[in-house]
């Protein structure tokens, strides 16, 4: 698992270098909207590679290290790939999908696959305690409901720069998935998932009514 874990981000370093000395390869795999629509589906997928300078790969890389050591004994190397992977793209999906009409939205960035994977981490155990502005403890399970909660606001006002469609899209992804790979959780943590499918009930009312 630390070899998968030292590969994904690796190959995301590499992949940022390239894309912030050379401009042509920045615009050939980030995401946009237009490209996609004319057949690129792939930028769904390499623009989680990129990212818009050192300090945000930096970010995403240390917050995917952190929570990915949480699953090592829980997944083999493939679910753990799905779970990566699977978030990126459900985080991409949905982007598009809110996007859809904006031909020139574009966005690049890890956030989506390492939402969910810390979403997958505080599902499986909620008490997690986590360091809001590295200094307030918060327990896993309040982080991740006010964390979706601001994500649903952030797409809702569009107010800054942050792809909160995609950060929520990961979270539902990462859900979605642990929930699949683990079914007992079910069971086990039924009212959790409850609370944390709020704000994406909210999401779904505020599309269905045209309010993002």
């Amino acid at each position: 698992m630390y070899s998968v874990s030292t590969i994904i981000i690796a190959s995301t370093a590499l992949a940022t270098f390239m894309g912030l000395s050379n401009v042509a390869f920045f615009d050939r795999f980030k995401f946009s909207i237009s490209k996609i629509k004319s057949g690129e589906q792939f930028r769904m997928i390499t623009s989680g590679f990129l990212h818009a300078d050192w300090f945000h790969f930096a970010f995403n890389m240390f917050s995917f290290w952190s929570f990915a050591n949480f699953l090592t004994q829980e997944f083999s190397t493939t679910n753990f790939l799905i779970i990566y992977f699977g978030s990126m793209l459900i985080g991409s999906v949905l982007t598009y999908y809110i996007h859809k009409n904006e031909p020139y939205y574009s966005a690049i960035g890890a956030s989506g696959a390492v939402t969910g994977i810390i979403y997958c981490a505080i599902l499986l155990y909620p008490e997690i305690e986590l360091r809001m502005f590295f200094a307030i403890p918060i327990p896993g399970y309040i982080f991740a409901f006010l964390y979706l909660g601001y994500s649903v606001y952030g797409m809702k006002g569009r107010n800054d720069n942050i792809g909160h469609t995609a950060h929520l899209g990961g979270a539902i992804g990462g859900l979605l998935i642990t929930l699949l790979l683990v079914p007992s959780l079910f069971q086990s943590r039924l009212i959790f998932i409850g609370i944390l499918l709020i704000p994406i009930a909210v999401l779904m009312y505020l599309v269905k009514t045209k309010k993002i």
